[in-house]
């Protein structure tokens, strides 16, 4: 499978060269003296107006915030011409992201000008409701902006695993956008704003909206299939944790500019939901190790419970085979091939035989895509679900280090 796409649009009728990079200085001047930082303040539950996260800090804090009830997650291929022109696409990507997070009223084009924003959500734009999360592809680093040598050392194109049915144009990316609030009309209104203020110089690629459901009675939302999906995810509130199994730091082999960062692993796993539906009760369960109604482990009563494999070593309660058991055997060797899963829902209709098509937009994130994500996807691969999923795009991206302060942007490390 080819990692870059097979051909791109063409530029006509879009800024181009010297134009083109007065084009995105522009338009990122155009909300840069309204934009600051959100304030810090913890996550809150879905459907709430807490702050997600704030837009300052060392890391996308982003990253750590669960997920809230709307998505948008939006792969690009970057059209920018030159090394140059990608800094500024990348200043203004943060621009616009730091607006969008922040609120605010945008500054008026002048009156021949077309609104400075789409109007979606009014005027002023609400503050702190939207968290945004950008990454950087393997096919970033080719032969376009001589930034070959800094390539994250683990980055490359993800792979077909053998459970797999890959689609060419669902896949990879130069760089990835993920957007998520309380409310859809927040994540359009935000992919609106970015797509105008960065046209000439990213397009997207491909694209899938999500959502996640409230808490159904109470605990970790729950996917497609019924159950409950993130019981087991590492504390993201601890710093420790974090720095253990997410965030990649000093002395891990990887470029300077990259400290900071962490490995993000986008999956789209349709479910075949007609079939499923079919299932017993009882042979779901075994599937997933878990009790559908409270999510608890087939050996335990409460959704937080620990299994006990010890105690079950031939799987008589909860298969060897299970999801579960699988995923994360909890062995002291196992210990550091957790991950910090952020997953979605998502609905697109119907294919075109007639078939429902919905799923789940799985993302995660690590130190090591070969010690973590792989290791788990392997040790997976033929587990008793694979009949009832299809994954069938989705690819490896860096997320960058955060930006700093107001005169930090996406990638100066990298590119300054």
């Amino acid at each position: 499978m080819n990692d870059r796409p097979s051909n791109r649009v063409s530029s006509a009728g879009r800024p181009d060269g010297l134009a083109r990079r007065r084009f995105l200085r522009g338009t990122a001047l155009a909300g840069a003296g309204l934009a600051t930082g959100a304030a810090a303040a913890p996550d809150g539950a879905a459907g709430t107006s807490a702050v997600i996260a704030p837009f300052h800090g060392v890391h996308q804090t982003s990253v750590l915030a669960a997920p809230r009830r709307a998505c948008v997650f939006a792969s690009l291929d970057v059209t920018a011409g030159s090394r140059a022109e990608l800094t500024d696409l990348l200043r203004t990507l943060t621009d616009r992201a730091r607006f969008l997070t922040s609120g605010g009223t945008p500054s008026p084009a002048g009156i021949t000008g077309p609104p400075a924003d789409s109007g979606v959500l009014g005027d002023p734009l609400p503050s702190g409701q939207l968290a945004v999360t950008v990454g950087v592809g393997a096919s970033l680093f080719d032969d376009r902006f001589g930034l070959a040598a800094l390539r994250p050392r683990r980055l490359t194109a993800m792979p077909a695993f053998p459970d797999d049915d890959l689609r060419t144009d669902w896949c990879h990316g130069d760089l990835s956008l993920q957007l998520h609030a309380d409310e859809p009309d927040i994540t359009l209104h935000a992919l609106r704003d970015i797509a105008r203020h960065t046209r000439g110089a990213m397009q997207v690629r491909w694209r899938l909206d999500g959502f996640s459901s409230p808490p159904r009675p109470t605990g970790t939302p729950r996917n497609l299939m019924g159950f409950k999906d993130g019981t087991a995810n590492p504390d993201a509130s601890s710093a420790r944790e974090m720095n253990r199994l997410v965030w990649v730091g000093q002395g891990m082999g990887e470029p300077d500019w990259a400290v900071g960062g962490s490995y993000q692993v986008v999956r789209l796993i349709r479910m075949l939901v007609e079939f499923w539906d079919r299932v017993s009760l009882s042979e779901q369960e075994r599937m997933f190790g878990r009790a559908r109604s409270s999510g608890a482990p087939l050996d335990g009563d409460h959704e937080h419970d620990t299994p006990q494999y010890a105690d079950d070593p031939k799987g008589d309660v909860i298969p060897l085979d299970a999801h579960i058991r699988l995923a994360n055997p909890r062995t002291p060797g196992t210990a550091g091939q957790r991950l910090l899963r952020r997953a979605y829902n998502y609905d697109r209709g119907m294919d075109a035989n007639g078939n429902l098509d919905m799923g789940l937009l799985f993302t995660c994130y690590q130190q090591d895509l070969k010690r973590q994500f792989e290791t788990v996807q392997h040790r997976l691969a033929g587990e008793p679900l694979t009949d009832y999923i299809t994954p069938f795009g989705g690819g490896y991206f860096y997320a960058l280090p955060g930006v700093r302060d107001a005169s930090d942007w996406y990638g100066r490390a990298l590119l300054g």
